[in-house]
Parts: structure tokens; sequence; C-alpha cells
């Protein structure tokens, strides 16, 4: 992976580790999630003419990955309402890399030599680490894990549909646009059918954490969904779960939250698997 590459995606994990802080801090997180998904939308919404538009045959992928934008959004509110952070994030990053991996190879017809193979089951190994050893010890639903395991699987699925979407669209930033466009739309509807106007009366409490959260979030996912373009799906999938180590360094030093040692174990392994992309 190229170092210029490496760097973005290292920054779109620190980004993404944030919004989940910010979401984490938030009293009311159905609202913020919904206000993170407008904000996506009006910073989408004018940019539109200063980017190619995707090719003709990239609308079924940006409504796809639209789709399935919304679907993790909502899943992962549900896996943060019946689990904690330091389970349901893990879990739900953890997994997903291995999923992408698996239908790169069977289905895409990816090849990964044995040092990308090291690195993804590293990453992937140390997240689910700090799903299992990392949390407060307290016993795991069935529905939590069902919820962060749909998450997990909403996550591969809008990884490769992003992946081969950007590349057929021949734009990452025309791509990325027409998506959270949809992908606003859909949350918007979705809030609409479920809780009514109950849902946009709480935006306007919301706005500390939805507005930064917006924001973080379409920065994150921009530049992943340029880096599919510029190396393995795989590989830049692994490498964004990097985001586990920067959101474990915020709980111990800006909210000031104990860390087992544990985290830092899987910490370590998420590291070593980082190093492993740059060999």
């Amino acid at each position: 992976m190229p170092l210029h590459v490496f760097a973005a995606v290292l920054a779109a994990a620190l980004l993404h580790a944030g919004w989940n802080a910010v979401i984490k801090k938030a009293t009311g997180r159905q609202a913020s999630m919904l206000l993170l998904a407008l904000v996506q939308g009006a910073i989408a919404l004018p940019l539109l003419p200063f980017v190619p538009t995707p090719a003709p045959e990239a609308w079924g992928w940006v409504l796809a990955g639209g789709a399935l934008h919304a679907g993790y959004k909502l899943m992962l509110t549900q896996a943060y309402t019946h689990a904690d952070l330091s389970l349901a994030y893990p879990l739900a990053r953890g997994t997903a890399p291995l999923i992408v991996m698996a239908v790169s190879a069977l289905w895409m017809g990816a090849s990964f030599g044995p040092t990308a193979l090291a690195a993804i089951v590293a990453i992937s190994a140390g997240v689910l680490l700090m799903a299992v050893k990392g949390g407060s010890g307290a016993r795991v639903s069935r529905t939590a894990l069902g919820y962060a395991l749909a998450t997990a699987a909403f996550t591969a699925s809008y990884t490769l549909a992003d992946g081969v979407g950007a590349r057929v669209a021949g734009t990452a930033s025309g791509f990325v646009l027409w998506m959270v466009l949809v992908d606003t739309g859909l949350m918007a509807a979705a809030a609409a059918l479920t809780t009514g106007r109950a849902a946009f009366r709480g935006l306007g409490a919301a706005w500390r954490t939805g507005l930064p959260a917006g924001a973080m979030s379409l920065g994150a996912y921009w530049i992943a969904v340029w880096a599919f373009t510029q190396a393995p799906l795989a590989l830049v999938a692994a490498l964004r779960e990097s985001s586990i180590l920067f959101a474990a360094l915020i709980a111990a030093v800006v909210l000031r939250e104990p860390v087992e040692r544990w985290r830092w174990v899987a910490a370590g392994l998420i590291a070593a698997g980082v190093l492993l992309t740059r060999l």
C-alpha cells in the first residue's frame, strides 16, 4: 500500500473513532444519528456541481450503497442501545474485514500475499479480542450480539459495494456525494415511518453531537472510498479497523475511561497489523 494511501486511511480511522466517541456521549443516539445523516446530505448537496457525475452503470451501486449505509446506521444505533460501545463497536468492525476478504477472494478474484493476510488476521484478531475481553464483563444478550453481527454484515456489504461502485463510477467523489444523498433520504424516511415527528423534534437537542459527527463521518467515508480505488479492498478495510486503537486512546486520554489490560493487548495486535500493511 502506498504511503500516502496508508496515511489517508489512518486519518479516516481517526475520524471514524472520533465520530463514534461523539455519538457515544450523546444522550439521544437516534436523534444524533439522524442528524449525522442530515448533515452529511447538507454538505454533499452543494458540492455536486463541482464533481464528475458517476458513469451510468454505477447508479445501481450508488443506490445499493445508500441502502446499505442506512441499514448500517440503524443497526449500529440498536447495537449501542443493547450493548456497551466496548463490545458492539469492536465486534461490528472486527468481523467485517474477514467477510470482505472472503468475498474478495471467492467472487472478485482478489489474491493476497502472506504479509497482507497476516495484517488482516492480526487487525481482526485484535478487535475481536477487545470485544471478548475488553468489555465490562456483563453478560451479552443474544439481542445485543445479533445487532452487532448485523452491523458487521452491513459494514462488509457497504465496503464491497463502495469499493466496486467507486471504480465502476470512475469518480470516487461523485460516487460518495450521490450515495450520501441516497443514504440521507432513506434515513429521513425511516425516521418518519418509525417515530414520526418525534424523531425530528429531537434534532434541536442533538445538534452538539450530530453536527460534528456528521462532518467527521463524511470525511472518514470520503477518504475510505478514495482509498478503495488505490489499494486492495480487503487491505483498506482491515487498515480502517485501526479506528479501534484510536478509540481506545480517546477513551483513556480524553474521556478518562478505565481501559483494562486486555484492551491494550488487543490494541497491540491492531498496531502490529497496521505496520504489516506497510511491509
